[in-house]
């Protein structure tokens, strides 16, 4: 089979592949670029791409070390994404419309919990600490916003400088930028191997060679690492199922509306999309393998909170797409971003929400490590095979957890009997259940919150993986 020289092979095509590849390709036009990658039940294309940096704030994340790096690294990434955006779109010569706009809405409705008040309180902090506009307004002057008197927002925070666009728009400016690139070849999905110090991809066409190897395939990425050095440990990679819907409008909706984060996911929310449509999204799921569809029960629980907590005239309309992705998670909680101990290989997974929104960070910082050899403070902490991060006790796990627990019982409605005490007996059977479960996954391993239901759920694979792990640490 006839082989191709190249000089860096990118597996991945969602947004950090397509990123990293062009960056690479951009920034070093001797560079002979390989990106390889099919469309598929990725992250990318069920993306919200609320480029939101204080949206996503949490109380727990401005209590943790590691939470806070995650606050710093999303506010670097929001003050690139201008010059990004420039920069990208330059490079096509008829761009279409991407949808960018600014600001940003958090309802804190009545349809929550503790947990949402927390985080709509950890927003206003963390914009006052960082220098970010957070301004409180009455919640009827939220444009776009009528929702059930039941479910009515309480209170509301207006963010102006927080941005979105519509991702489906952006990933098509990607591919067109990229497509401008002479010294950029794309090729479908294609298997990957080491061959001495070369990186080998196997297409129906040929073989490309390169030095150097980035793996940026999402929920995707460990097997294709273990196929290329099945001794190589990874922090493992879990995914995050989650569906969302594009709707024609009720009304032009000028900016996004959103909860805070809640219920084990990123908070009810509507994105305007370029073609005037709105996005409502998502569902969380977490799970060890990706899913290639959505679940009933999400997508109905989706669309009545969106008719009740956002707009009550989306009833009468017209359901355009469902979209359904696979957000990866280190099991940590935490990203893949950065050099591996194998010599050119290179790993940027497990950026759970974030990944569209840091895309242009992860791109430039990744490419930065690649071709000057400078390590990146942005994606040190982040390296694909470090001891695990934990910022918990299980104790403090498990009451957090619960309380996620709480917020989603909350948000599904759930009146409990008032005699017998069952509100606290309810709160406790929820403590009880994840205690039991977090005691069963391998001791030196703290499953972070946000991930809870992969203990219950799925306690016995979860141990498995988590004790392939710990044992490939230790003999490595």
């Amino acid at each position: 089979m006839r082989r191709v020289g190249a000089d860096v092979i990118v597996v991945g095509a969602g947004v950090l592949g397509r990123s990293t590849a062009f960056e690479l390709a951009s920034r070093a036009p001797e560079l002979r670029v390989v990106l390889s990658g099919r469309r598929g039940a990725g992250a990318s294309e069920a993306a919200g791409a609320m480029l939101g940096a204080l949206g996503e704030v949490t109380a727990a994340a401005l209590a943790t070390r590691h939470g806070r790096l995650r606050v710093e690294l999303a506010l670097e990434a929001a003050g690139r994404w201008p010059t990004w955006r420039r920069r990208v779109r330059e490079a096509v010569v008829r761009p279409r419309g991407d949808g960018y706009g600014t600001g940003t809405f958090v309802l804190l409705n009545a349809v929550g919990s503790v947990l949402d008040e927390r985080s709509f309180a950890a927003i206003g902090r963390a914009g006052r600490e960082f220098g970010v506009p957070v301004e409180e307004i009455e919640p009827g002057q939220v444009p776009g916003l009528r929702p059930l008197d039941n479910d009515r927002a309480l209170r509301a925070l207006h963010l102006p400088a927080e941005a979105f666009l519509d991702a489906r728009r952006w990933l098509g400016c990607l591919d067109a930028a990229l497509e401008a690139l002479p010294n950029v070849t794309r090729v479908p999905s294609a298997a990957v191997r080491a061959d001495g110090t070369r990186y080998v991809l196997s297409t129906r066409g040929g073989q490309f060679a390169a030095p150097t190897l980035v793996v940026a395939a999402g929920a995707w990425t460990r097997p294709l690492v273990e196929a290329v050095d099945p001794g190589l440990t990874l922090m493992p990679v879990a995914a995050a199922e989650g569906t969302a819907v594009s709707v024609t409008a009720p009304m032009p909706l000028p900016s996004v509306l959103r909860t805070p984060n809640r219920a084990y996911a990123c908070g009810l929310h509507a994105v305007p999309q370029a073609d005037g449509a709105w996005y409502i999204g998502a569902t969380a799921a977490p799970t060890l393998e990706p899913g290639d569809a959505p679940h009933l029960g999400g997508v109905r629980f989706l669309l009545d909170a969106a008719l009740g907590q956002l707009h009550h005239g989306l009833a009468t309309a017209r359901l355009r797409r469902i979209h359904h992705g696979n957000r990866p998670i280190g099991l940590d909680g935490h990203p893949l971003l950065g050099v591996t101990s194998r010599p050119g290989l290179w790993v940027a997974t497990g950026t759970h929400r974030d990944g569209l929104h840091a895309s242009p960070l992860i791109a430039q910082e990744l490419a930065t490590e690649i071709l000057d050899g400078t390590a990146s403070a942005w994606l040190t902490p982040w390296r694909p095979q470090r001891a695990p991060i934990s910022d918990w006790t299980v104790q403090d796990a498990v009451a957090e957890a619960a309380a996620h627990h709480r917020a989603l019982a909350a948000e599904a409605r759930m009146r409990p009997p008032l005699t017998g005490a069952w509100p606290q007996t309810l709160a406790d059977g929820y403590h009880q259940q994840l205690a039991a479960a977090y005691t069963q996954l391998p001791d030196g391993f703290v499953l972070p919150p946000e991930l809870a239901p992969l203990a219950y759920e799925h306690g016995a694979a979860l141990a498995k993986t988590i004790n392939s792990y710990q044992q490939g640490r230790a003999g490595s």
